[in-house]
């Protein structure tokens, strides 16, 4: 990962002069890797840059708002403060207008599957998160394990329907009472998303709609009233490819 805060890292992503590496080949939607640059002090980051108008149209979720989720995971990462989703921005791009992420360096062949077991305490957040998010897409290869043994959760793009759409591959805690102290957390995102006055709220309201936002309270308030780990619902509960 950068050196660099991360107030500093996001200016960069915002401003910093951008140019293509190259196409990622996997993944439904076009997926770049980019360098940016800042000329007047030399800083640089390598980003994934996912332009909007590379977006698969899905029948279940508004056309051009994945790039918006993927901001969106951002910023209920850092409200939580459990720094799962790497620094995102939207802006313009050499392909259009779209979401810059800070690409994690890790090893391709870690992923969730190969630490299953380990690392139990992030995983939990991972998981709340996803509930949270309701994200639809949770693979093993989302997960990445950084050099330092920290945990980055990526690809949000297909998060925060106000319909039920949970698919992951963790369920080690179901059943299991969530710690009081991730509550604690879930509570202080409670009493935020109240605040009006919060930068990052408003924000978050300009990146979701109204009935998304309502379903996002719902789910975070029943996970307080009922802090377990919920097990796998009906029908189809896992992605596919897990990996």
């Amino acid at each position: 990962m950068s050196n660099l805060s991360t107030e500093e890292t996001l200016q960069l992503l915002q401003s910093g002069e951008m140019e293509v590496e190259g196409l990622v080949s996997w993944g439904s939607n076009y997926t770049f890797l980019v360098r940016i640059c800042a000329p007047e002090d030399g800083a640089e980051v390598s980003a994934v840059y996912k332009p909007r108008r590379g977006e698969r149209p899905l029948w279940d979720f508004a056309p051009g708002t994945l790039c918006l989720r993927e901001l969106a995971a951002y910023l209920v990462s850092e409200l939580l403060g459990w720094r799962l989703v790497p620094a995102t921005v939207l802006r313009d791009g050499p392909h259009g207008w779209g979401s810059i992420q800070l690409f994690v360096e890790h090893d391709p062949n870690e992923h969730y599957f190969t630490f299953q077991g380990q690392y139990p305490d992030q995983l939990m957040r991972v998981v709340l998160f996803d509930l949270l998010v309701n994200n639809a897409d949770r693979k093993g290869g989302h997960i990445l394990l950084d050099t330092s043994g920290h945990l980055w959760s990526i690809d949000h793009g297909i998060c925060f329907h106000n319909e039920y759409k949970l698919r992951t591959v963790i369920w080690d805690f179901a059943g299991e009472k969530i710690p009081r102290h991730l509550v604690d957390d879930l509570v202080r995102l409670q009493e935020k998303l109240d605040d009006d006055a919060d930068e990052q709220i408003a924000k978050l309201r300009q990146l979701l709609s109204e009935r998304e936002i309502a379903a996002l309270r719902r789910r975070l308030e029943r996970l307080i009233q009922r802090p377990v780990f919920p097990q796998p619902g009906p029908g189809r509960h896992y992605p596919w490819p897990p990996v």
